[in-house]
């Protein structure tokens, strides 16, 4: 059940048993050929089709769009959060449901930046509330495999406005990409880093991250897929109920 688009009544008459599930994406630059509300399109294409496989288990919020982009703000048109805010928006979604009875949620997110704060604000409110289920991930964490598998360029994983981002983009809206503006980009430390913190401006050209050249519908409608399957399973089986097994 998608919330925007339900009566009071029907969010009451909703099974508790199923899960409420809050996306988060952002509005920030994603290069010269991709829109600014790229991770909040991507993300939110995956949980509405995972809310269409499982729509009496899945009660569906619109997606927190505003996302921790500060890396991003040298790019015009970019748009973030404090964190915060940020984590006060998520907060206020899971403490205006529990009232409610609702004692399942998952945070599914589609932007690298809210991955740090997305853990905090879970960790924070399962302390809290030790007796509600939590999850949180990425819709790309399920697909790190698929993405390694098709991409055919050196950079098998999702970066930013790249190969697999872009084809993501060309099979859900191709009518937003601009493929002539198409171009790989990415600055890499040398000797190799593993922990520098840089803003994107530092580490780009134009703002985008990998071989967004070599991108394609069909390697979207793939990853796409892979990324459907593999979350509607996630949370089907916290709709169900698991238990926590021995090793």
């Amino acid at each position: 059940m998608k919330l925007q688009d339900a009566t009071w009544l029907e969010v009451d008459g909703f099974d508790r048993s199923g899960v409420v599930l809050i996306p988060t994406g952002s509005l920030e630059q994603h290069g010269p050929a991709l829109p600014l509300f790229t991770d909040t399109l991507l993300v939110t294409s995956v949980a509405e089709a995972v809310e269409r496989e499982l729509a009496s288990q899945v009660l569906l919020t619109p997606t927190l769009w505003l996302g921790a982009s500060g890396h991003h703000l040298r790019f015009s048109g970019t748009l973030s959060a404090d964190f915060d805010p940020y984590e006060g928006a998520i907060e206020s979604v899971v403490k205006s449901l529990l009232p409610h009875g609702f004692h399942k949620f998952y945070v599914l997110n589609g932007h690298g930046g809210n991955k740090e704060p997305n853990g905090r604000v879970v960790r924070v409110l399962k302390a809290a509330h030790p007796e509600v289920t939590f999850g949180n991930a990425a819709y790309y964490d399920f697909i790190e495999a698929k993405v390694a598998e098709v991409l055919t360029g050196p950079l098998k994983q999702i970066r930013h406005a790249c190969e697999a981002e872009t084809s993501l983009m060309m099979h859900l809206h191709p009518g937003l990409v601009r493929k002539e503006k198409l171009r790989d980009d990415g600055l890499v430390a040398e000797p190799r880093l593993v922990g520098a913190v840089h803003h994107f401006d530092e580490i780009t050209e134009q703002g985008s991250f990998g071989y967004a050249t070599l991108a394609t519908a069909q390697k979207g409608e793939i990853l796409f897929d892979a990324a459907v399957l593999a979350v509607t399973s996630e949370l089907q089986t916290i709709a169900n109920g698991y238990f926590l097994r021995g090793l």
